[in-house]
Parts: structure tokens; sequence; C-alpha cells
């Protein structure tokens, strides 16, 4: 109990209303947001087209299928042993706060139902081919952790987490704004599905000790941590690079150049990662990769919107 105590006051949890939204780690939201804001803005930078009811819709959805997702990540990390008291990261609501698995797993298919009803709407707004995608990622969300062989247990967990939650997301939003979807959207996801996938190659990097004494073989253990921070500093590289291809090519507008103004937290991250090797010590770094995505994603949107309006 004392040791769960001190892991409570170094992580700052708190009980009542606070257990609750730990569950939903708030912190990783960044990666459905940012997707369907950009995918969105790209709709009305390129066609003028705007539906805000179909835009909330389609955030809410995500969001919720991103929160399912995590708590599908609670159960079954705690159904395998690999949650803890002592884990760093996850919301700790059954290993920490007692609450029962079969309510948080329970509350994941509710999220999923809730996602499914406002997918229902934009279909009946767009077309019902949305449905089909959208099954397959809630399929794949649940098969993040779920399964017989769950995806975060193997080294392509960062590359479905961006394709999926980055490309795929964005291409919706964009589609359902317009009914159309070309090569150029499809090339500008990338960018983002790279920030997406360094927000759980960050995670990887973090629980590297604790993932690879129960089996798992995510792309952090198969370097080793150093290199993979070195890697994590290369997709950075990556993203920016492409972003400055996309202006030069003038796929993006100039105004996208306020994009670059993240780079900062960009540089912070893996300075935070440096010479660090206990979970709780690289917990900012984890913290500061999302942000770096939300501040990209938001200057990118925005740089669209503003462009839209000078045009």
């Amino acid at each position: 109990m004392t040791q769960n105590n001190d892991i409570r006051q170094a992580l700052n949890e708190q009980g009542g209303f606070q257990v609750w939204w730990r569950l939903l780690r708030p912190h990783t939201l960044t990666a459905s947001f940012i997707p369907v804001f950009f995918g969105t803005m790209a709709a009305l930078y390129f066609h003028g087209e705007f539906n805000a009811l179909l835009f909330l819709a389609m955030l809410l959805a995500s969001m919720l299928i991103q929160i399912a997702t995590n708590m599908f990540n609670e159960y079954y990390d705690y159904v395998r042993g690999l949650d803890t008291e002592e884990s760093v990261g996850i919301g700790g609501t059954i290993v920490r706060d007692g609450i029962a698995p079969k309510t948080v797993l329970n509350l994941a298919f509710t999220f999923f139902g809730i996602a499914i009803l406002l997918g229902v709407y934009i279909c009946l707004e767009t077309t019902w081919w949305i449905a089909v995608i959208g099954l397959i990622g809630m399929l794949f969300g649940y098969l993040y952790t779920g399964g017989p062989v769950p995806i975060a247990y193997t080294p392509f967990g960062e590359l479905f987490a961006g394709f999926l939650m980055g490309t795929v997301i964005i291409c919706i939003s964009y589609y359902i704004q317009v009914l159309d979807l070309t090569s150029d959207i499809i090339w500008l996801t990338i960018p983002i599905a790279i920030f997406i996938a360094t927000i759980l190659l960050s995670n990887n990097i973090r629980d590297l000790d604790g993932d690879k004494k129960n089996g798992r073989k995510t792309i952090a253990i198969l370097l080793g941590r150093k290199k993979a921070i070195y890697f994590l500093a290369l997709l950075f590289i990556i993203a920016y690079g492409f972003t400055a291809a996309f202006i030069i090519l003038k796929m993006l507008p100039l105004e996208s150049l306020i994009a670059f103004f993240s780079i900062k937290l960009a540089y912070d991250v893996i300075q935070k990662f440096k010479g660090k090797t206990e979970p709780i010590e690289m917990l900012p770094a984890m913290i500061a990769t999302g942000k770096t995505n939300t501040a990209y994603g938001l200057l990118l949107g925005v740089s669209l919107l503003v462009s839209y309006f000078l045009a």
C-alpha cells in the first residue's frame, strides 16, 4: 500500500472524478482530434466546404473510438498481468483505484456503441462506405491489445497507429465534407501520421523494460532505448522534411511555415529522453510528444484556415 501511495504521489493522482478522467488518458486524445481538424481544414482550403455537424460528429466519434481503445488497453494489459500498481502511463483505474475490470470493458464497448451511432449519422449524410472503413478501424482498435496476437506486442504498432489514426481519419474527415478524395490529400497525411506514430514510439521507449519482460517485441525493444530515441528524432526530421517539400511544391500554402514553430517542442522531447532510464523519469518526454503533435497539427490546420480567408 505504501508503494502504491508513492506512485500516486509521484504521478499526482487523486480520487473522485479524476479516476475516470485518467481512464480516458486525455493527453493521448490529440491523436484523434488533430487528424479530424486537419482533414476538415484541408476540405475548406481546397474546396471551400465546411459542414459543422459532420465535423463535430466525426470528431466525437474518433475521440470515442480512441478512448475505447485506451480502455481495452487498460483491461487486457491487466488481464495479461502487464499492468501493476507501479505501472506508469496507464489510467491506473484497475490496479490502483480498484475499479472492476468488467466495468472498464463495458465502458469501452459502450463508447464503441455511441461511435457507431454517430457513424450512422455520417453515413446517412454521405456514403455507407464510411461504415465499412469505420468498422475496420474499430476492429483494429480492439485488436491493438485484444485478440490472440495483440498489435501492441509486435513491431507494427506505430505503423498501424499512424496509418489508421493519421491517414485514414484525415481522409475520412476530408471526404465527408467534399465527397471526393485526391492523391494530394493522401500525401499530406504523411507528416501527421508520423507524429501520431511518435506518440506510440515514445510510450514504448518509456515502457521498454517492462514490455521486454512481458514478451513484447516493439520497435523500441528491437532497437534498444538509445537507438529508439535516435529513430524518434529521425521521424521528427522526416515529418518536417515532408512539410517543407509540400510547401515548396505548393501542395501547402506558404502560411504553413508556421507549423515549424513546433520544432522546439520536438527537440525538447529528445532532450527529455536523454539519460533517462526509469519510466517515471521519461513520462515528461511522453507528454511532450503529444504536445508536439498538437502544436504541429493545430498550426498546420490553422495555416489552411488563414490561407483560405486570405485568398
